[in-house]
């Protein structure tokens, strides 16, 4: 008995099943390779998790920004080579897991260290401060918690459509930049929700520890990444040209279909 539910994708150039048949469909057949990169991306954070968790015990905001900062220079090449997998699967690219996750940290190791030291610094001192508010005599303000949580909401939004640029494409910092507020201008509503996704489930993951712990080597850090990045996936093509400027630059990554006529002589070839 399967796991997932069994969706085959349909025959017909450039035609995919859609909604959740889609979401399903990706999922049964690339949870394999998700759980075993999502191992690799989780040792990579795991010097970054400890030692945000070292600075919180301790109050120290100066063990906290070289944690953040070291933690962070080894989890971004981690993260990007995780949205490289996660997109490769949303468009049906080719090739071996192993091959694929190899590529893409020679391509993108050095363009996501700065990326990753920036956004876990702030990521860490968003940490801290909840800690703080938690466990301070006098509660924050209502206003407090409101500038807090929108300040986190707007990090999200715009990493959510950063880390995709910096695994995708070669583009300096200023491009990233400039077309994450582009996009977040023309599709704010669908980033916002992207953005909540991530947020509600790293929420219930904290609220309900230590039991959620043990879903961390099987759903993780791929499983929030993946069902962002499928929700918004047709947005993002749209604005980037992702499956077109791949196809164009790399024939070999773009993803094939038969048409239907290809695919009854095939399956008349194989019946005889």
């Amino acid at each position: 008995m399967s796991l997932f539910p069994n969706y085959s994708q349909p025959t017909g150039t450039g035609r995919r099943l859609t909604g959740s048949q889609r979401y399903w469909e990706l999922i049964g057949r690339d949870f394999k390779r998700f759980f075993i990169l999502n191992l690799f991306t989780l040792l990579a954070f795991l010097p970054l998790a400890s030692g945000i968790f070292i600075a919180i015990l301790s109050s120290s905001v100066l063990i906290l920004i070289p944690s953040c900062l070291v933690g962070g220079a080894i989890a971004g090449p981690a993260l990007s080579c995780l949205y490289d997998a996660v997109f490769r699967s949303l468009r049906d690219a080719p090739g071996g897991y192993a091959e694929n996750y190899r590529r893409a940290f020679k391509q993108d190791w050095k363009q996501s260290i700065l990326p990753g030291m920036i956004h876990f610094l702030l990521l860490g001192f968003y940490a801290f401060m909840l800690m703080t508010f938690w466990w301070s005599a006098q509660p924050p303000s209502l206003g407090t918690i409101a500038v807090f949580a929108f300040g986190f909401l707007l990090l999200t939004m715009f990493f959510s459509l950063y880390w995709p640029q910096v695994a995708l494409f070669e583009q300096s910092p200023r491009q990233r930049i400039q077309n994450c507020l582009l996009f977040l201008i023309r599709y704010f509503w669908k980033t916002l929700g992207c953005a909540l996704l991530q947020i509600l489930y790293w929420a219930a993951f904290v609220l309900f520890l230590p039991w959620t712990a043990i879903l961390l080597p099987f759903l993780g850090i791929w499983f929030p990444l993946f069902t962002a990045n499928f929700s918004i996936y047709h947005p993002l093509d749209e604005a980037f040209g992702i499956e077109g400027q791949i196809a164009q630059s790399f024939p070999e990554q773009a993803a094939f279909y038969e048409d239907d006529e290809a695919w009854v002589k095939r399956k008349q070839q194989e019946k005889k």
